[in-house]
């Protein structure tokens, strides 16, 4: 029998940094219906819902046609919730059981159909607990520092300061960072252990590109950036 794949977008209405955000425009569309259409398209998602206390999020899904089995209650919605607290509340109100659970913030429009059954494929394929998104950070972590009390350079990755100076930027090892766009748990192991991820997670790489996460309104700007030059280049090929 083939795994069944469970999709759940989150989006609570309250954000104190960007208010509004899920239901606000990017481009010609909601930022939250650009992950709902995206996840449309999936053909390893056998279902997709949204898990959201907001009405008009709730209008936005529905009239996409994403399915929207609840409303969030307001224990869930607030500054302390969890997004593992949201997702076990969404696994335990479907009747449904689910072999898969896949988890889709609405703060990542650029994440494709394709990076969302390459993510799925490769957890399939390998038959691992969790496999989550990442892309290549800005900086080595080697070039990250910590102050002490003193105000004096501290690193935090115990490797001689002074060495460094003789350390070329393109001969350190490559950092990742994740970008919060996929998260694909086993569903029993993620009821288990309490995470989406451990010392034992693979990891699903995109590009930066895609992997634009909003939650400020500079981040919303990088957005809009990419979605112009996006355009630009479109009208280059042309």
């Amino acid at each position: 029998m083939q795994d069944k794949v469970l999709a759940i977008i989150t989006a609570r209405g309250g954000s104190k940094r960007l208010p509004q955000k899920n239901i606000r425009l990017l481009g010609d569309a909601p930022l939250i219906s650009w992950t709902i259409r995206a996840a449309q398209h999936s053909k390893h998602i056998d279902r997709l819902i949204l898990s959201t206390d907001d009405p008009e999020a709730i209008q936005i899904a529905k009239k996409e046609g994403c399915d929207v089995p609840f409303v969030r209650p307001d224990a869930l919605s607030g500054d302390h919730a969890t997004s593992y607290d949201v997702v076990l509340h969404a696994l335990q109100s479907l009747e449904e059981k689910y072999d898969w659970v896949v988890l889709l913030q609405p703060t990542s429009p650029f994440r494709t159909t394709e990076d969302i059954d390459r993510a799925i494929e490769f957890a399939l394929s390998k038959n691992k607990d969790s496999v989550i998104s990442v892309c290549e950070s800005e900086k080595s972590h080697l070039m990250l520092f910590m102050r002490d009390e003193e105000g004096r350079l501290a690193s935090p990755c115990g490797i001689s300061i002074k060495d460094l100076n003789h350390t070329r930027s393109q001969d350190m090892p490559i950092p990742y960072e994740i970008n919060g766009a996929l998260y694909v748990v086993k569903t029993p192991w993620f009821i288990k252990n309490k995470c989406f991820f451990d010392d034992e997670t693979l990891t699903y790489v995109m590009p930066r590109e895609r992997s634009v996460n909003i939650d400020t309104e500079h981040d919303w700007k990088i957005a809009e950036a990419y979605l112009f030059n996006n355009k630009n280049e479109e009208r280059k090929i042309k």
